[in-house]
C-alpha cells in the first residue's frame, strides 16, 4: 500500500514537472515575451551608453550629473520630447523585467532545478526586480518627481544594518554583487557569451566586432560591480551606511583615486561599450532558448 502511494506521488510529481516544462516552453516561444526581451535589452543598452557618456564627462570635469541609471534617466528627461523618451524607456525596462522574471519563475531558458540552475534563476529574479525598479524610476520622472536616491541608499542600508543579522545581510549582498562582477569578468575572458548568440544570422562585421565589444564591456561592468560590492562589504564591516554606494558613488570615488580621472575615463568607455554589447544582444541574442 505504501509503495502504491509513493508511486502515485512520483507520477504526480512527474506530471507537475512536465506541466511546468510545457508552461516554460509556451512562454519561451511567445513572440510577445521575446519582443519584450529584445526591447528590454535595447533599453539596457541605451541606459549604459548614457551612463558611459556621463562618466566620461565627470572624468573631464564637465558635468555634475550622476553617472548612474538615475542620472541617465534624468539626462533623458532633459532632452526634447523627454517624457516621451522616458515612457519608451519605461516600457523597455518593463519588458526586460518580464523577460528575466519569466526565466526565474518559468525556467524559460532551461536552467533546471539543480544548484547551478537555481543560482541562475535567483540572479534572473534579482535582475527582473532591478529593472522593474528602473521602470518605476522612469515613470516617477515622467510624473515630475526626482527624489534623492543617494539619501535613500544610505537610509535603506542603515535600516538593514540595524535589523537583526543586518550586518551579515549587507555583507552577503555585497559579496553577491562582487560575485556578479567576477562572473562578468569570467564571461569577458572565457567568451561563453557566444553560445547565446545566433552567429549564423550575424553579418561579418557584427561577428568581427562581437568579441571586442563583449570583452571590453563585460570587463568594465566587472570593475564597477566589484567596486559597488566592496563598498557594501565595508559598510557592513565598519557599521557605516555611508560606505554603501551605487554605481555613481563607486565611479565618483574612482575619480578621486590616484590617476582617478584616467581610470574613470577607461571604465566609462567600457560602460559605453557594454551598451553597444546590449544592442548586439537585442538584435542577435537567442531569447528564451531552452536548448542553449
Amino acid at each position: 500500500m505504501t509503495d502504491t502511494i509513493r508511486g502515485t506521488r512520483a507520477v504526480g510529481d512527474d506530471a507537475d514537472e512536465r506541466d511546468d516544462e510545457d508552461l516554460g516552453d509556451k512562454a519561451a516561444e511567445s513572440p510577445v515575451v521575446q519582443g519584450l526581451g529584445r526591447a528590454g535589452l535595447a533599453a539596457r543598452g541605451t541606459l549604459y551608453a548614457i551612463v558611459g557618456v556621463l562618466a566620461l564627462q565627470v572624468a573631464a570635469g564637465r558635468t555634475t550629473q550622476r553617472p548612474d541609471q538615475q542620472g541617465a534617466l534624468t539626462a533623458i528627461a532633459h532632452q526634447p520630447l523627454g517624457k516621451v523618451l522616458l515612457v519608451a524607456a519605461a516600457v523597455g525596462f518593463a519588458g526586460y523585467a518580464v523577460w528575466r522574471l519569466s526565466a526565474a519563475f518559468l525556467d524559460t531558458e532551461g536552467d533546471g532545478t539543480g544548484p547551478k540552475g537555481w543560482a541562475q534563476r535567483a540572479a534572473d529574479l534579482g535582475r527582473g526586480l532591478l529593472y522593474a525598479g528602473f521602470c518605476l524610476t522612469a515613470l516617477r520622472l515622467v510624473a515630475g518627481s526626482s527624489g534623492d536616491d543617494r539619501t535613500k541608499e544610505a537610509d535603506l542600508t542603515a535600516a538593514v544594518l540595524r535589523a537583526p543579522l543586518g550586518r551579515l545581510a549587507v555583507a552577503a549582498i555585497g559579496l553577491a554583487v562582487i560575485g556578479a562582477g567576477v562572473y562578468n569578468g569570467y564571461r569577458a575572458s572565457s567568451g561563453n557569451y557566444r553560445k547565446k548568440f545566433d552567429t549564423g544570422d550575424m553579418s561579418r562585421r557584427a561577428r568581427r566586432w562581437l568579441p571586442r565589444v563583449a570583452t571590453v564591456g563585460l570587463a568594465a561592468r566587472a570593475v564597477v560591480f566589484g567596486l559597488v560590492g566592496t563598498f557594501l562589504v565595508r559598510a557592513a564591516v565598519r557599521y557605516d551606511p555611508n560606505e554603501a554606494v551605487g554605481i555613481d558613488g563607486a565611479l565618483q570615488r574612482l575619480a578621486h583615486a590616484p590617476y582617478g580621472p584616467a581610470l574613470l575615463a577607461v571604465v566609462a568607455a567600457g560602460l559605453f561599450t557594454f551598451g553597444l554589447f546590449s544592442f548586439l544582444e537585442a538584435r542577435y541574442r537567442r531569447l528564451m532558448d531552452r536548448d542553449v
